[in-house]
């Protein structure tokens, strides 16, 4: 590792004579030095090391490990991927262990070897940049469970991360979000991920009335009711071997919570009229709009039905929160819409994607949908405008804009700016607090400051 490296080596050592040995030793890396937990934490958050080598001995305890330990701790916090190297004595084998065990990635006993030492740090600063990429790579790589919704927002990816995990288990999950934001999308995912053998069956409850739905769910025997000619298998069992999806799981009646709540206990069901359980085995997604635990406490909901569909609990954003996707979306519909209307020169106009952009989209995917449908086939000409999607371009200072609002050095500057007076809110106006959060000089925050006109 040469010393054009991006980040920098940190050595933490109290002992100033042998701080200047290792980084003698090692004058091939680029590196930064630190002598207590204050200063370390300092070049961390400044500096954002890979890899750091560090004493366990540190003041004001140099006999005790337990300021060493702190460090360590507190570093991992700041970035769990950090590699920290312990540098220990001949007879602290057990604290080494310990260090390792609490997240250090390796330990050498005092004296070392400079050459084993910088074999050490060239292995750890290669699985570092190994596991960075990797982390690149997780981040643009939409899940398999994502499959059908397009997304670029880092939340999205997340939460399809997650339900591809879940996905092996038999865990009951409850989808949590706005209408119109993706839910089916999100359980038909799961489903898939799942590779179980059955169906993927979704039902509304609160599509269908109160009288129907439990013979919808549960099924009946022949002359279980007036009209009952023939045995009719319900959704839960039709979903055997694979997933239920119960929508709008909010509005399901209070007489069909408690036999819902016996089914997901005993994974048996009795059909109406019937006297013989059967077992199901399926996977049960549960998806609503509505506040369930609002619904506990007013007693609309059974507490124990909520905690046996929650096992694992999702919330999906809403469109507006999702950075990038309204517009990613918009193209998308539009190409699929309008090569349906024979009409493939169809594009999107400036005002629409600034008109997109700024929409709060209350009916979410859904909404956006309709809207790109609906202009495909109204459109006069072929650019797409906001008049045509039927939504208004955000005015600024009264006026419609006129040039990007993307512009890189506007949003560095909005960022920064943002950054510099949290930092400041945060530590009461303290510079040096400030400039040490911020992980710059104060000479550098000064500057900034007055470039951005921050008094």
């Amino acid at each position: 590792m040469s010393s054009d490296n991006a980040s920098p080596l940190l050595i933490v050592e109290d002992d100033l004579a042998l701080q200047k040995q290792i980084k003698w030793s090692l004058d091939r890396f680029e590196s930064v030095t630190a002598s207590d937990r204050e200063s370390a934490l300092v070049q961390v958050r400044r500096h954002q090391p890979s890899v750091v080598t560090m004493d366990l001995g540190l003041p004001p305890d140099p006999d005790s490990v337990s300021e060493g330990f702190k460090l360590l701790d507190q570093m991992l916090d700041i970035d769990p991927n950090l590699k920290v190297i312990v540098l220990t004595g001949q007879n602290d084998q057990a604290h080494a262990l310990r260090a390792v065990a609490l997240g250090a990635y390796d330990f050498l006993a005092k004296p070392f070897d400079p050459e084993v030492l910088g074999l050490t740090i060239d292995r750890a600063y290669r699985l570092a940049e190994l596991q960075a990429e990797n982390r690149r790579m997780q981040a643009i790589q939409q899940p398999d469970a994502l499959s059908g919704l397009l997304t670029r927002d880092p939340e999205m990816l997340r939460i399809g991360r997650l339900i591809e995990r879940v996905a092996a288990s038999n865990a009951s999950v409850l989808l949590l979000g706005e209408s119109g934001t993706g839910k089916e999308v999100l359980a038909q995912g799961l489903h898939q991920a799942s590779k179980r053998s059955g169906k993927f069956v979704a039902i509304n409850c609160a599509a269908i009335p109160e009288n129907l739905l439990e013979s919808e769910l549960f099924g009946y025997e022949k002359g279980a009711f007036t009209g009952a000619a023939k045995t009719t298998v319900g959704k839960i069992e039709t979903a055997h071997g694979g997933t239920l999806m119960l929508d709008e799981i909010g509005d399901l009646p209070h007489s069909l919570q408690a036999k819902l709540l016996r089914f997901l206990q005993e994974r048996t069901i009795e059909r109406l009229g019937g006297r013989q359980e059967l077992p199901v085995d399926v996977r049960v997604v549960g998806a609503t709009h509505q506040d369930l635990r609002a619904q506990i406490k007013a007693g609309q909901f059974r507490e124990d039905l909520y905690y046996r569909l929650a096992e694992i609990v999702v919330t999906i954003p809403p469109l507006r929160e999702r950075n990038g996707d309204a517009v990613l979306m918009a193209h998308a519909f539009l190409r699929r819409f309008a090569q349906e209307q024979r009409r493939s020169n169809l594009a999107l106009a400036d005002d629409a994607i600034k008109a997109i952009e700024n929409h709060a989209w209350p009916g979410n995917v859904r909404e956006l949908l309709n809207a790109i449908k609906r202009a495909a086939i109204m459109a006069d000409g072929v650019r797409v405008t906001a008049a045509d999607i039927g939504i208004a371009v955000p005015a600024v200072d009264g006026q419609a804009p006129t040039a990007s609002d993307i512009d890189l050095r506007t949003v560095r500057e909005q960022a920064e700016r943002q950054a510099i007076i949290t930092a400041l809110a945060r530590t009461s106006g303290n510079i040096v607090r400030a400039s040490e959060m911020l992980g710059v000089s104060r000479p550098t925050l000064y500057d900034l400051m007055h470039r951005l006109a921050i008094k």
